[in-house]
């Protein structure tokens, strides 16, 4: 696409939540940095970033959450662009003004952050003057932050060393998420500093062809979040909600997300995920929920 018609149009592109449903620390590196294995998945709620033509980069935030995040030049998304137009200057396009509706809490272990800065990738991309390698803009998404690159696909994937190694999955069967943050913010390395074991087993190989609920069912059975247990230390409200969750008709697995403090339920029907969602709506209301269906192995956000 030719960098001019980033003038005469606005582009938008959502940032769908991620949620790893099953997340395994395999290694301490010398760089203090963990291994992971973990399946990831989207939900289709997300941030929303809208550009426009401007003579200089701007951010601007709105939506729920907007009062948790500056949109100085440490803001993600605005990083995001500079390290786009450091990257590829001759590629990148003109001044972009960028409108973030930010409808995901902050530090939920759900990738806001991560999903807005592979969202703004994807903008700069879309509007390059040539061609971007998408190998190239992979490693560029990685020097933003361990998610970034699984975001920058949103779609279900295996991610490996620290979330920089990515294996896309062909097929994935059709399931509901209920989504449940008790608003209390989770720093990532706070709960890898209580971390006990380091060196915990890899993940099960999946089945193939992936394609039946039941048969992501039995695999979870075998998997878990390393994370969870040192999270629950810090905010013990998260074990609570998962317990709650775990009693909802239909729900086939209730877990947290990432480092916390965000944790989900799954379910094979929009009507069971709703229902749960308003359930826990009605005990909680003070908390953040929602629910949808994940993307599929075919969605593009």
């Amino acid at each position: 696409m030719a960098a001019s018609q980033v003038l005469v149009r606005s582009i938008s592109q959502a940032a769908p939540a991620k949620v790893n449903l099953a997340l395994h620390v395999t290694r301490r590196r010398e760089d203090g940095y963990h291994d992971l294995e973990s399946l990831v998945v989207f939900a289709d709620i997300f941030d929303e970033l809208e550009a426009r033509a401007a003579p200089a980069d701007s951010l601007e935030i709105s939506g729920p959450f907007a009062g948790a995040l500056g949109a100085g030049p440490g803001n993600l998304v605005m990083r995001a662009l500079a390290a786009f137009r450091v990257r590829w200057p001759h590629l990148a396009p003109p001044g972009l003004a960028i409108r973030l509706t930010k409808n995901l809490p902050v530090a939920a272990g759900i990738g806001g952050g991560s999903a807005d800065a592979a969202a703004a990738l994807r903008i700069m991309a879309e509007l390059a003057a040539g061609t971007v390698p998408v190998g190239e803009l992979a490693d560029l998404a990685a020097g933003l932050g361990a998610d970034v690159p699984s975001c920058l696909l949103s779609r279900p994937l295996v991610a490996r060393g620290v979330g920089e190694i990515l294996s896309p999955l062909p097929e994935f069967p059709p399931l509901h998420v209920t989504l449940v943050n008790p608003m209390v913010p989770v720093v990532t390395a706070d709960v890898f500093r209580r971390l006990e074991a380091h060196d915990n087993d890899p993940l099960p190989p999946l089945p193939a062809p992936l394609t039946r609920p039941a048969q992501l069912g039995l695999w979870l059975g075998e998997t878990r979040n390393d994370l969870e247990a040192p999270a629950i230390r810090l905010v013990p409200e998260i074990g609570g909600l998962i317990a709650a969750l775990a009693a909802m008709p239909g729900c086939m697995l209730s877990r947290m997300s990432g480092s916390g403090a965000t944790v989900f339920a799954l379910f094979g029907s929009g009507a069971q995920a709703h229902e749960a969602a308003r359930e826990i709506r009605r005990l909680h209301p003070d908390y953040w929920v929602s629910a949808a269906p994940l993307l599929g192995a075919a969605s593009r956000p």
